[in-house]
């Protein structure tokens, strides 16, 4: 058995052009890790295959808004012209929205659940059966602390990652042993 059980496979890392999402994909990087990464910025895409690829590794990036559900809907094909396999999904991406529950917009709201939650269930839905493949293969919902605790002023990002981590406790009942979600 692999020291680096991370060495030879491929993570799919959304929301990887900068914050969480870039941190992550070094971290994968520097333990060997293919990477397929994915976010509506190309410039910061660019930028950070750039920086992992000084690790050796494979490395594809593509363009997505995890919101649109046909575009990762067409991404498993798009990642597998790239790369054999996948062995981890990371859901990362997603936004914020300040206010009150009576100051924002139903339009806003729901753009911020088609991002944090619907973006989730797609992706993992897209990609389920390319993971399933595997021998062993993650899944790894980014939540917060806010979809443990809720605060005033956050009532749609609760409710997103909220419902991120219901989602997730979930699916690693239904999918366990064979591919377990990880909530963060």
């Amino acid at each position: 058995m692999s020291l680096n059980p991370l060495r030879g496979g491929v993570a799919l890392v959304t929301g990887a052009a900068s914050g969480i999402g870039a941190s992550l994909a070094a971290a994968l990087a520097k333990r060997s890790c293919n990477l397929a990464l994915a976010d509506l910025n190309q410039n910061g895409l660019i930028e950070v295959a750039a920086r992992v690829a000084k690790f050796g590794v494979a490395v594809s990036t593509h363009v997505l808004d995890v919101a649109d559900a046909d575009a990762v809907a067409a991404l498993p094909r798009e990642v597998q012209s790239h790369h054999d396999r996948l062995t981890i999904l990371v859901n990362n991406a997603g936004v914020a929205l300040n206010g009150r529950f009576d100051q924002v917009s139903l339009a806003d709201f729901k753009l911020l659940m088609d991002i944090n939650f619907w973006g989730v269930v797609h992706m993992t839905k897209a990609f389920l059966p390319i993971l399933q493949r595997e021998r062993a293969s993650n899944i790894v919902n980014i939540s917060s602390l806010f979809g443990i605790v809720a605060a005033p002023g956050q009532a749609a990002y609760c409710s997103s990652k909220f419902a991120v981590r219901g989602f997730s406790e979930s699916l690693r009942q239904e999918l366990a042993p064979v591919t377990s979600p990880i909530v963060v």
